[in-house]
């Protein structure tokens, strides 16, 4: 009989496979079905993508709206129609003037709330199509700009090539966030055409890169039972949440998803924040919120029965 698993499976995606492809790979590997993902990347885009196995795909809603960290490199000098190497080259130029010191201060002026055409090649629906395939049919379509976070911003790379200049970069943002556009907009800034050359996500979900495992990694965990020491529990993987515990006599009401007054938890909870709420013997009870008008503290989801 097959293994249900339950968890959060930390999967470093490698080049030319999609979101979708790699849940499509992991269903395979594992043998079950009740995968999710917790943020699309393009195929050519390497880096940390986590699965949410079994009943963790109900925090994937929460996993996604988390800061996300990435390494890019941009190019200066050349620009595409799709805002990285993958598509034509619309523009080029020379770009060996650009000195590094201008580049790390041109880098700066884009940390914190900043707006953002989403590109032509994206995901973004536009009177009922996806961006992408408007794209493939030759059309340009106006967009409307959207407002994302930089929360930090670092130059860590810079080369001449040829003709061009590579800038390279770490960058924490916000959810929604178009590295490409980015890199597009910082070589603007900068007085050149540009393009991204280069992406890898270091983290997602406060998940890093080094905790992430191949598809090898998978395969081999799998056959030898080591797999479950490898997934993260639900609990964990949303710690950004304030954990808070119920006092025991009303536990089993808690799984049962009756409403408990707010002395029943402690610490006390916040209105309308999600926490985690625990019995008092450490166990895992599900996510819970207070109501800002009757106070009571009320299920949102629950990860433990009644039986257990």
């Amino acid at each position: 009989m097959k293994k249900s698993w339950e968890g959060i499976l930390p999967v470093y995606k490698p080049a030319g496979f999609t979101s979708h492809d790699v849940v499509a790979k992991a269903r395979r590997l594992l043998g079950m079905k009740r995968i999710g993902h917790t943020g699309t990347l393009d195929p050519q885009v390497t880096g940390v993508l986590p699965l949410c196995l079994g009943r963790a795909t109900r925090v994937v809603e929460y996993l996604q709206e988390q800061p996300k960290e990435y390494q890019a490199t941009l190019r200066l000098g050349i620009a595409t129609d799709t805002e990285d190497m993958t598509g034509t080259v619309v523009e080029e130029t020379d770009a060996r003037a650009v000195t590094e010191g201008e580049a790390a201060a041109v880098l700066q002026r884009f940390t914190g709330v900043i707006s953002q055409v989403p590109p032509m090649y994206s995901a973004v629906k536009v009177a009922g199509k996806r961006l992408y395939e408007l794209a493939r049919e030759g059309k340009t379509v106006e967009r409307k700009s959207r407002e994302v976070t930089i929360y930090e911003l670092e130059m860590n790379g810079f080369a001449n090539r040829d003709t061009h200049t590579d800038v390279s970069f770490r960058v924490l943002c916000s959810k929604g966030t178009y590295i490409r556009t980015l890199c597009v907009d910082i070589g603007r800034e900068l007085g050149y055409p540009s393009t991204m050359v280069r992406l890898e996500r270091t983290m997602s979900a406060g998940i890093k890169a080094d905790r992430c495992l191949t598809f090898e990694d998978i395969e081999r965990c799998t056959a030898d039972g080591t797999l479950g020491e490898r997934l993260i529990p639900v609990d964990d993987a949303i710690a950004f949440m304030p954990a808070h515990t119920v006092v025991k006599q009303r536990a089993a009401a808690a799984v049962q998803g009756q409403r408990l007054s707010p002395g029943a938890v402690l610490p006390p909870v916040e209105h309308g924040l999600p926490v985690r709420l625990y019995r008092e013997d450490g166990q895992f009870l599900g996510i819970f919120v207070r109501d800002p008008e009757s106070h009571a503290v009320t299920a949102i989801k629950v990860f433990l029965s009644d039986q257990q």
